[in-house]
């Protein structure tokens, strides 16, 4: 499982298989261009590998208004 923290919402969830940044974001229904993908503090790209137990954090960029 993955710990994923959700922000701007300080929401916090799990998810059973996600393989990469990739298939992270697709199942959480955000695109790579609009969201930040963090891991002890590094950015991560949407290719990198993501392993059980991991916790990251998710956050969303850009303007909303």
């Amino acid at each position: 499982m993955i710990t994923v923290r959700l922000e701007p919402e300080n929401r916090e969830l799990t998810i059973d298989r996600a393989a990469t940044v990739m298939q992270l974001l697709h199942k959480l229904g955000r695109k790579p261009g609009r969201a930040l993908v963090i891991r002890d503090g590094g950015l991560l790209t949407p290719d990198l590998n993501l392993k059980y137990g991991d916790h990251v954090i998710v956050r969303d960029v850009g303007s909303k208004g």
